[in-house]
């Protein structure tokens, strides 16, 4: 089983094994707008869901805090989230990025999820400390053609998303609300004209009202080529 570790504002740290993940989808706060990008993904050829917003289960051991992600092939991407974390003292908010196959993402949105791992931060927040100001928080990430991300590919806010609370609520109804769940947020829009196929990427969120971050970066490598 997954065990992560995440560092504390206060210098203290908690670990939690995980047991559920899930990847929340076509989360944006404006449903509107939600339902105009799932026209986009149509003319792609990649499926719709049953119900928006949409929630994934994905393979608890794909919760990961690494600094590398081994892919099969160049069209797999990340994804700037943020991540609830239910420990057993509180509830932890930290950055993810949702490393996911977009050709597989054609077949199955679910399936793509279970391709790649989500990559959390080592530093996370109390969600009773930052709950107040959620809004406020910035959402970024950063990808590169070498090993350091330097082009600004997603620039936006918690604002833009379905909130924790919301998701608490969620897994409360599906008996979910127990030490061990991880939740991931969704992701914002991308820019236009930045590569997503990228080698490098890296997802931040800082709080403005204490000026403290939590990151992720990582590098992707691509596997040999399969035998048969």
């Amino acid at each position: 089983m997954t065990t992560l570790s995440f560092e504390l504002p206060d210098g203290t740290s908690r670990s939690v094994q995980v047991k559920h993940l899930l990847n929340a989808g076509y989360a944006g706060r404006e449903q509107e707008e939600v339902q105009a990008h799932i026209a986009e993904l149509a003319e792609l050829g990649i499926p719709g869901p049953a119900t928006t917003p949409a929630l994934y289960p994905v393979s608890p051991y794909l919760a990961q805090q690494v600094s590398e992600v081994r892919v099969q092939h160049g069209r797999t991407s990340g994804e700037a989230e943020w991540a609830l974390v239910i420990t057993d003292e509180d509830v932890l908010l930290t950055v993810a990025c949702d490393h996911t196959d977009r050709e597989l993402e054609v077949h199955g949105v679910a399936w793509s999820k279970n391709a790649s791992p989500d990559v959390l931060g080592r530093k996370a927040w109390r969600l009773d400390d930052v709950r107040d100001h959620l809004d406020t928080i910035t959402l970024k990430g950063w990808v590169g053609v070498g090993e350091t991300p330097d082009t600004l590919i997603q620039d936006s806010s918690l604002e833009a998303l379905l909130s924790p609370d919301y998701w608490l609520a969620v897994l409360e109804e599906r008996g979910l609300n127990q030490p061990g769940t991880v939740l991931i947020s969704g992701t914002v829009a991308m820019k236009h004209g930045v590569d997503q196929f990228a080698r490098s990427w890296r997802v931040e969120m800082t709080d403005p009202t204490t000026g403290t971050s939590v990151d992720a970066q990582y590098v992707v490598e691509q596997m040999a080529e399969p035998i048969g």
